[in-house]
């Protein structure tokens, strides 16, 4: 049978070009359908995928719930109280682990000759560079005694570095947060995680604010406690259960505003952290501070951004729309290629006469659908790159992290030629089922 593949190239081919209004047809239902469909799916590949490919299953997101209510609630809050939140990082039970908090702040260089600018700052510990392997163009991260003493260092990022220093190595120089100086100690590589998974939260209660998840990472990182001393009274909280008495300065409020991220390397160590919460909660019970003693959780990072529906619910419905509209054109092409088979009834019958088997005319009439399919294929490529322009052009946090990479290609042509294989199937076994004699008769 593959002998012939040749000979059914040249008839399939040949088919094709003694019709091409009806060809032109099928190769545009085809490419119109593959082009929506890979172009939502191409973006939702982007908003769905591993952040950390490789390691994604080893990072867990402790949560505990410190909130003074005696009724019980089906999940604690999406953050952590500070007590609890420094209580659990000082323990040192994981193997790494990093507190997590960002905030507004303004920040300058003094010796950039740039006006003073507002900036996002992320507050954290220096476990976060190893444990979410951050990419570093020039030095590096502080380190654990830097945590401590509350070293004035910062970690900038690459669109910063470029926008105050040109792009050169800054590292070693001076930059200056609400008036005070921090010494750049390192300058982040270009890098875009997808989702921006270590802020996370809420999105299960506010999905229309998903789009935030997909921000370029802060300009200005610093150690957590340096960081609660610099920018002291402009950190948000997420929930409050009291009134705080200073707001903004939330270390000992009523309220959770801190993430914890811990990287737990083994099933064993994942049930001895897990074993670790739930004393800590039952001595916090004891001492009168938490309530809740059945409300801990500790969910990985993958399970974390599906509770928070990190991938937009557009994106959902559009994925099912497009496919639905490729069903449309598979259905309209099964049509099309019925029409074109049984118009050569007659030529069908000749060959089935000459001694052609019923699989041998299976074969020709789809390898025909597949050269359909591939022609579809590269039309629908063209289209699938229009779509991703046009979202790149619309005002989405995403947008400019939107392209067509190497396995969603392959996935493009193959999604076209399986498609079309499947559209000519029926049309193909028709036309193999044709009476050889009542067609040479009718000659």
């Amino acid at each position: 049978m593959l002998s012939l593949l040749p000979y059914y190239l040249g008839q399939g081919l040949r088919s094709l070009r003694r019709t091409p209004v009806l060809t032109g047809l099928m190769v545009l239902s085809i490419a119109m359908g593959i082009g929506a469909a890979m172009t939502t799916l191409t973006v939702r590949h982007l908003l769905s995928g591993d952040p950390l490919p490789g390691r994604s299953q080893h990072i867990y997101y402790p949560q505990i719930d410190a909130t003074p209510s005696e009724e019980p609630r089906p999940n604690p809050l999406d953050m952590l109280d500070y007590t609890t939140a420094v209580d659990l990082w000082r323990a040192a039970r994981a193997d790494r682990q990093a507190l997590v908090v960002d905030s507004p702040v303004k920040l300058q260089a003094p010796d950039s000759g740039e006006p003073a600018s507002m900036a996002t700052m992320l507050s954290t510990t220096a476990d976060f560079f190893p444990m979410f392997q951050v990419p570093m163009a020039w030095g590096s991260g502080w380190s654990a005694e830097d945590d401590e003493r509350r070293a004035r260092v910062a970690v900038i990022s690459w669109d910063l570095n470029q926008h105050l220093f040109g792009g050169t190595d800054s590292t070693g120089k001076m930059l200056r947060i609400r008036g005070s100086d921090v010494r750049i100690v390192g300058v982040l590589a270009p890098w875009r995680p997808s989702p921006q998974f270590y802020t996370v939260a809420g999105g299960r209660f506010a999905q229309g604010d998903t789009a935030s998840y997909y921000a370029k990472p802060e300009d200005v990182m610093v150690p957590f406690f340096t960081g609660l001393q610099l920018n002291a009274g402009n950190f948000r909280q997420f929930t409050c259960w009291a009134l705080p008495e200073r707001p903004g300065h939330l270390e000992n409020s009523p309220c959770v505003w801190l993430q914890l991220w811990v990287q737990l390397d083994d099933s064993a160590k994942v049930a001895g952290y897990r074993q670790f919460m739930d004393g800590y909660v039952r001595q916090q019970h004891e001492l009168g501070r938490i309530r809740q003693t059945d409300n801990v959780r500790l969910p990985s990072l993958m399970q974390w951004l599906d509770y928070n529906g990190a991938v937009p619910r557009d994106a959902r419905l559009q994925s099912w729309l497009a496919l639905a509209f490729l069903g449309i054109c598979l259905f309209n092409t099964i049509g099309l290629l019925l029409a074109k088979f049984l118009r050569r009834s007659g030529e069908i019958g000749v060959l089935r006469a000459l001694g052609a088997t019923r699989s041998m005319v299976f074969m020709q009439c789809l390898v025909e659908a597949a050269l359909i399919g591939l022609a579809g294929g590269l039309a629908g490529l063209g289209l699938t790159l229009l779509g991703l322009w046009n979202v790149r052009q619309q005002p989405l946090e995403y947008a400019d992290m939107v392209h067509l990479d190497l396995p969603m290609l392959a996935l493009t042509f193959a999604l076209a030629v399986a498609a079309t294989l499947l559209a000519g199937v029926l049309p193909a076994l028709r036309a193999s089922r044709i009476d050889p004699a009542l067609q040479v008769k009718s000659l």
